[in-house]
């Protein structure tokens, strides 16, 4: 009889960590996470290595003789369970590196990949991250050397946040997050603003991830779309956001042809977050009559209905959707195919929704820094899924063209 094979509760939480955190569905999803992950974080690590037993950093000018010095790279062509992975070991002019994730000789790598997926599941604080190389190798790893491995990503970071973008966006949303960031030994609520496009091509992409500080206002939300301009952007037919302060008067000044929409998802969202749990699926079905109304005149007509049947329990539950209506009301005169695309915000909820998993292994993020990184690489592992269109581009597309006339 074959013997069961039993898994430590830690290695389970690990691997459904990061089953969570890259979205894992399919073994091929797997593959690819290894084939970007484990690569690069081999590649890292044997530079941080080699920069800990020279005592400097690379270009780094040295006061005094160098003892040993930097000497190239050596091609080299690992074998894993899921195909080669080719990296460059780097060298020193008296051959004593001796590198200890990869010794000399060794090309099989298969017996660590597991470890490797752990460590990155497990998050990017310091601690953590010591421990599991520990584990994998056999020896301690210092916090500098650590934080000279995970910060290998940063220019990628700075490098991508800068990348051109298209000139013309017709669907963009901004969304906001919050996660807990420990500064100064305080913890404090950190606000993450998503920047999310649909191009031309009708494909997805994240444009920018802003860490916002306190207070955001139209200063700052300028700023977010004059970095959009400087970087391309010349138009953006609509925006859809929550009513994010500030942000009405920032489009207006950068974008001022731009039609501002209200995310009817926050909208009803917002408007349920204090209804009682019994009333809740028919508050929310009342509500579903307002943004699914023929036109503008029946939605208006609607939501005077609905306000009037429930400001008795909950009093002023509607007034957002009044004091908003000049924003939502735009949606009125689209299809149900361009409807679609704006209030049901399928993207950008996804996309949220796997952020906010980032999150599970860990309750604070040691630094604005580790944040950026993870979402970072969040980023990267969900962007490659959006290889199709959304639904019905084409019909949408069409649409656009007629109404926003001469701007596609």
């Amino acid at each position: 009889m074959a013997r069961t094979r039993i898994i430590s509760p830690e290695k389970k939480e690990a691997l459904k960590n990061f089953i969570r955190t890259y979205d894992i569905e399919t073994v091929g999803d797997i593959q690819e996470a290894l084939k970007d992950l484990l690569g690069g974080t081999i590649q890292s690590m044997l530079e941080a290595e080699l920069e800990n037993e020279l005592g400097y950093k690379k270009y780094e000018q040295t006061e005094g003789e160098k003892i040993n010095y930097r000497n190239g790279s050596k091609p080299k062509t690992l074998k894993s369970t899921m195909g080669e992975i080719k990296i460059d070991v780097p060298q020193d002019r008296n051959s004593e590196f001796e590198p200890k994730i990869v010794p000399k000789y060794k090309t099989n790598i298969s017996e660590i990949e597991q470890k490797i997926i752990n460590m990155y599941a497990r998050g990017q604080t310091t601690r953590e991250i010591s421990e599991q190389i520990k584990d994998i190798y056999g020896f301690e790893v210092s916090a500098d050397t650590v934080s000279k491995i995970t910060d290998k990503i940063l220019p990628q970071i700075d490098e991508w946040q800068a990348r051109r973008l298209a000139p013309v966006y017709p669907i963009v949303f901004i969304d906001a997050l919050t996660f807990s960031v420990r500064k100064d030994k305080v913890v404090q609520k950190a606000s993450v603003y998503v920047v999310m496009g649909i191009d031309l091509d009708g494909m997805k992409d994240v444009l920018s991830i802003e860490i916002g500080g306190e207070g955001e206002s139209s200063k700052y939300w300028l700023s977010v779309l004059n970095s959009l301009k400087n970087r391309g952007v010349k138009d953006i037919l609509m925006l859809c956001s929550d009513n994010l302060a500030g942000i009405k008067e920032a489009i207006e000044a950068a974008f001022p042809m731009t039609e501002q929409q209200r995310c009817i998802v926050h909208m009803v969202r917002n408007t349920l977050l204090h209804v009682s749990h019994k009333h809740k699926k028919a508050f929310a079905a009342d509500l579903k009559r307002i943004y699914q109304a023929p036109n503008e005149e029946s939605a208006y007509e609607t939501m005077q209905g609905v306000k009037e049947k429930w400001e008795k329990i909950y009093p002023n539950s509607m007034k957002r959707w009044e004091d908003n209506w000049d924003v939502i009301c735009p949606i009125f005169k689209y299809s149900s195919d361009v409807r679609k695309a704006l209030y049901t915000t399928n993207a950008i909820e996804s996309l949220n929704s796997q952020y906010r998993r980032i999150n599970n292994p860990r309750s604070v993020f040691p630094s604005d820094e580790a944040l950026k990184k993870a979402l970072f690489l969040a980023t990267q592992m969900i962007t490659k899924k959006w290889t199709v269109k959304i639904h019905g581009w084409g019909q949408i597309y069409g649409e656009l063209s007629i109404i926003f006339k001469g701007r596609l």
